[in-house]
Parts: C-alpha cells; structure tokens; sequence
C-alpha cells in the first residue's frame, strides 16, 4: 500500500531560503499533508529571493527566526539557508522542541557535527537531511522496488556521476566561499554518497581514496570544480565524480547518473535527462538475464516526505535513519579533507 498522509496537520516554519532546494522541500511536505505557516530568511538572501518565496507560499507570513522558534504550534523547521549557517539553525530549532529538515549539506565540519549530534541525543528530535537526487527523484523509487523484487540480486557496487552547471552570474557570494559552501565533496559529494549507503544497503562504509581539484575555473583560485571519492562499505562498494563542468550546451543542470550493478543485473538512472531523446526525467533502464527494459519513472512517487511526516508524529525513523544522516555527512566531510590533503585514511 502507497504511503498515504495522515494524523493532525503538521505546521512548518521555514529559515533560511537561500538555496532554491527550499521549493523542493517545501512542495513535498505540502504534497504529505503538511502546512507552511511562517518563515524568515538569513543575511544575505536577496530581494529576488524573498519575493519569489513570498509568491510561492502566499499562505505563510515572514516573520523572524526567533518569532518562529518560539511558536509552540511549528513541529517541523525546514532550512536551505546558507551551507555554513544550518547546523546552527538545526541546533536552535531542536533544542526549541522541533525536528528539522535541512538542505543538504547539513553540516561543513565535523565540529558542527559533532554539536548536532550532541543535541540530537540531548532533545531526542529528528535530524533529516533533504537528498535531493534521491528523496526528490522518482527514478530513485522504482529503482528501490525493483531492487526489494530481486530484478538484480544483490547489490554489490553503486557508480554515481553527479555534473552540475556552474552558471556563475546566478551564483551568490557566498557559493564562492569554501568556508561558508563547505567544497565540492562536502557539498555536491553527499548526493552520492547518500545514495551509495541507501542502495547498497551499508550502514559503516570506509574512505579509500578522495580527490579535489580546480581544473576549468581558474578565476577562482580558492573554488573546486571537481570531485571524486571511492568508498567500501559493509554491504558493497562504490565511486562516485562530481563536478561543476556541465557543458552550457545541455538543457538541463547536469547528465546525472547512478549504475547499480547487482549480482544478477544492473540498473542505471538518468535523473534528468535522456540523450538518446526521450522526453523529461527519471529515466530507468534495467538489464538482466531476462533482457533490457526501458521505465519512465513518473509515477513511482516520493514517499520520503509522507515517511517523514509520519516519522515527527509518531517517532519513527522510516524516511531516513538519524545514523544514515550522521555518516552520510561523516563521510563527505571526511572526503573533503582527504581530498585536500588534511586527512589520512
């Protein structure tokens, strides 16, 4: 049976919108049943940016953040604010009696870490990360059925490739900045790694190798354009490349890919586009010993968001473990560290 809404109406507030993930957030938590009711933006979000949301969700009213944390009828505090300023916004709103959604990444250090799961233990309250590649993907979904059906055995090694345009003139300042957007393996290198842990199944994974660099942008010394990470994991292994080197000549963000190979068969998804010309996004192909299939996904559904509603109501870790969230961020954040030559593993 599909996951269906339930239960009282779940009351949002929204801080920080700096990243335009906050949509996606948003729309799937009103899509679970859940209303937006207030929300407030950070330093340096822009006019363009708060009139857009304002457009958006006309039913909610900006407010303060303070004004927010201190509504005792919010339960759920989504944020997209600015990478280096969520985990603060996650350690305020837990510890003010509510569970949080953040935008990945949830953290750009393990100091910040460390502090969210110390809270995470002191108030008891969800700590969830938005995924989007995976969470907001119906692609994602019916490669979860078809894998639970047994389509390609087991699991045994998960290939991400994750290209994203750069478009520098939308980019804010602070995007720029390694200490406030966290490097491309913090930042961009969760999506796969996110996806690595979930599809293969692993809940302790290893480092083997990182790579950062700066290969087309050298206006910018201090940016990384280019990313990679090879991961072993309890339950398999993986790879994964990301990078801001998308050509201009695409219609879409980036040619975002994911190989499961499985014991029996393999599957890859092509998150947003089809270069062989079929039309929109979540495309899947599967081949196995029975022959080559061809899925469009739309349809699959993205229960993460009805999960998590669930989830807040009743206490429940089925739209993502709080040890998913933890090492999936452990990882990135230890990958970029590699990657720069600050960590040994």
């Amino acid at each position: 049976m599909a996951d269906e809404p339930g239960g009282p109406e779940l009351k949002i507030g929204v801080i920080g919108i700096d990243h335009g993930h906050i949509v996606g957030m948003v729309d799937g938590m009103l899509d679970a049943g859940a209303k937006v009711v207030a929300w407030a933006t950070g330093v340096q979000t822009s006019n363009e940016q708060r009139e857009a949301f304002q457009k958006g969700y006309p039913e909610a009213v900006e407010k303060s953040a303070r004004e927010i944390l201190e509504d005792e009828t919010i339960s759920l505090v989504l944020s997209a604010a600015i990478n280096a300023h969520r985990a603060d916004i996650a350690i305020a709103a837990m510890r003010h009696g509510k569970d949080v959604l953040v935008d990945k990444p949830g953290c750009v250090n393990l100091d910040q870490l460390s502090r969210v799961r110390e809270v995470v233990t002191e108030t008891n309250k969800i700590w969830s990360i938005y995924f989007a590649e995976r969470v907001n993907a119906e692609s994602s979904t019916l490669a979860d059925q078809l894998i639970a059906q047994g389509r390609i055995g087991d699991v045994v090694q998960v290939i991400g490739q994750g290209p994203h345009s750069l478009s520098p003139s939308t980019r804010p300042s602070w995007f720029w900045d390694l200490n406030l957007a966290g490097g491309i393996l913090a930042d961009l290198g969760t999506h796969q790694i996110d996806q690595f842990l979930h599809f293969t199944g692993s809940r302790e994974a290893t480092i083997l190798s990182a790579f950062v660099d700066n290969v087309a942008t050298p206006e910018r010394p201090g940016f990384q354009d280019f990313g990679e990470v090879l991961l072993e994991g309890d339950e398999g292994r993986g790879f994964a490349r990301v990078d801001w080197l998308s050509p201009k000549g695409l219609p879409v963000l980036g040619d975002g890919r994911i190989m499961i190979m499985g014991t029996e068969g393999s599957i890859e998804l092509r998150k947003f586009i089809d270069l062989a010309g079929r039309d929109g996004a979540d495309h899947l192909f599967l081949a196995n010993d029975k022959g080559v299939n061809y899925f469009d996904a739309g349809g699959a559904g993205k229960p993460f968001f009805v999960r998590l509603l669930k989830d807040i109501e009743n206490r429940t870790y089925t739209a993502m473990s709080q040890e998913h969230a933890f090492l999936v961020t452990d990882l990135a954040l230890r990958a970029q560290s590699i990657g720069e030559g600050e960590e040994n593993w």
